[in-house]
């Protein structure tokens, strides 16, 4: 009985070896035969039973190759017909002619801009500091310096959110600034780039949502001086080395004193006199000297700590340094205007 059985392995193996599967339909009628859930070895494993021990372990180890040679078989055959079958979808296809070109998308320029503006401060200090749009009334507008009664709101419309009293999108990223001062201790030195909403009247030069930089720089001894260099390196890695720069007095209810900052454009081209309205000075920024009252209103001593702070419009920049005659272009996502940024990097 036992010479059989043995007889009956081996010729299985034997079996197994010769088989030369010419397709799939015969490979898989190889796989049910051999390794299917009634396949032809399962039952000889059952007669272990009948070997004599002494051949127990011999029985077992041949059986058990005969299963791994047919697992091999079935791997490797199962490649070769996946193989083929790749070959076969390429069959005509010139695999040496060029890819079908996919069209890269490109940087939109309010992102160009504002990534170059944050590289710039960035060399010299400042870190990037995020927070949320919809924002609370005491962080946009009460710790900046603007009760409830103050005429400094009426410089800025704002969008307040319906049933949930108190609460609105941010008129500008000095709510940043507030959140910043508000949770840590100087020195701080912050940028704080995003979107704003204010309710406007959109135009070609006007928008309600739009994108600031703000910078905020806190710390013992800081001065209009260090403000007035900081700015003046900004113009000169931005707009060019050689440029020029003034401040004039202004008023903003967060600073104290106040100024807006001018750059020498020059009256060289059209475009010089067109922009400066024959000045040959462009407005491109508002600064000033943090009022006393926003640091004791964010729990900074402000007879310790003194600040300066900043805010820049992307849009109108952006505008400036493309040539876009239109701010509404940089909302409306037409195809034929983003793909003019394609080459910008």
């Amino acid at each position: 009985m036992s010479a059989t059985l043995f007889d009956q392995v081996e010729a299985l193996m034997a079996e197994i070896g010769k088989a030369q599967p010419s397709s799939a339909d015969e490979l898989e009628q190889f796989r049910i035969r051999f390794l299917g859930s009634k396949n032809i070895l399962k039952p000889l494993f059952g007669e272990i039973k009948q070997i004599e021990p002494a051949r127990k372990k011999e029985y077992g180890q041949l059986v058990n190759r005969a299963k791994e040679e047919a697992e091999a078989k079935y791997a490797e055959w199962q490649a070769v017909f996946a193989r083929e079958k790749r070959q076969s979808a390429y069959a005509g296809m010139d695999l040496t002619a060029p890819g079908e070109p996919r069209p890269l998308g490109s940087r939109h320029p309010v992102s160009l801009v504002m990534q170059e503006m944050i590289a710039i401060f960035g060399r010299i200090g400042f870190s990037v500091a995020d927070d949320r749009e919809i924002e609370d009334d005491w962080h946009n507008f009460t710790a900046m310096n603007t009760p409830e009664d103050h005429p400094a709101r009426d410089m800025q419309d704002t969008f307040y959110v319906v049933d949930a009293p108190g609460m609105l999108l941010r008129t500008h990223t000095s709510s940043v600034q507030a959140r910043v001062m508000t949770s840590r201790k100087p020195p701080i030195r912050i940028i704080a780039p995003g979107r704003v909403y204010r309710n406007e009247t959109i135009s070609a030069r006007s928008h309600c949502q739009f994108h600031q930089i703000e910078g905020l720089y806190i710390d013992e001894g800081v001065s209009f001086a260090d403000l007035k260099q900081t700015l003046l390196h900004f113009v000169r890695e931005f707009y060019g080395k050689d440029r020029k720069i003034r401040l004039r007095p202004s008023y903003f209810p967060f600073t104290e004193p106040s100024a807006e900052m001018d750059v020498y454009m020059g009256l060289e081209t059209e475009k010089d006199r067109r922009i400066t309205k024959g000045t040959g000075w462009l407005e491109v920024l508002g600064c000033g000297m943090v009022d006393p009252a926003v640091l004791h209103n964010c729990g900074i001593d402000p007879e310790r700590y003194t600040g300066y702070a900043f805010g820049i419009g992307i849009e109108r920049t952006a505008m400036l340094r493309y040539n876009i005659e239109d701010i509404r272009l940089m909302f409306e996502n037409d195809i034929r205007f983003l793909r003019q940024f394609d080459a910008v990097v």
